[in-house]
């Protein structure tokens, strides 16, 4: 593990088709609006110094929102971790659909309340999320430095609450963490530093 501090910033993705309201033809095709690519250029620059890495998710939005930072700091080194939203409800079944569309299936989600259960395939569960949270964290204090991660509200909410509460695949957490979700979203082209703790308690 580095001995260099770890400072994170944590960027959401520019304004997507699907936060304006829009059909998605897939969870991780989705673009940005003119808005978004307007965001994600005011993001880059505000990232005032190179960053030692900058981590994008793979989804289609998180690259394109990373483009303009890859275009001011040439010299940064990029990588593709997996940082990608939390996709729990049935890709297929959402295909082409609105956020409106889809808040019923959601709130089935939810209220289920069920850590391990998977929606269909390609979606995956409340315990696997927290995996894939627990590895983002792991990798980042290995790497050390001044890293900047563009990505998605839900997954770095997530890091944020879980530096506090820890990793539990319980029903109890699972409902504490969607209403921190809800109570806080992240807005599009925000940025959030994030210095994570070497051990949690």
């Amino acid at each position: 593990m580095s001995t260099a501090a770890t400072v994170v910033w944590l960027a959401r993705h520019g304004e997507s088709q699907a936060n304006a309201g829009l059909p998605s033809p897939s969870h991780d095709s989705i673009t940005l609006t003119a808005r978004g690519h307007a965001q994600a250029v005011e993001l880059a620059r505000r990232i005032d110094h190179r960053p030692d890495l900058l981590v994008v998710s793979p989804f289609v939005r998180a690259r394109q929102t990373a483009a303009p930072i890859c275009e001011r700091w040439p010299q940064a080194p990029v990588e593709t971790w997996a940082i990608e939203e939390f996709s729990y409800l049935d890709p297929a079944r959402c295909r082409d659909t609105t956020v409106e569309m889809r808040r019923p299936w959601a709130a089935a989600y939810w209220q289920r309340a069920d850590p391990h259960h998977v929606d269909g395939p390609g979606a995956e569960s409340f315990a696997q999320f927290l995996a894939r949270l627990q590895a983002f964290r792991r990798k980042l204090l290995e790497r050390g430095g001044f890293v900047v991660a563009v990505g998605h509200g839900q997954f770095f909410r997530a890091c944020l609450w879980t530096e506090v509460h820890g990793f539990a695949t319980t029903p109890e957490a699972m409902a504490a963490w969607r209403a921190a979700e809800i109570a806080t979203p992240m807005a599009n082209g925000e940025i959030i530093e994030w210095i994570p703790a070497r051990n949690l308690h």
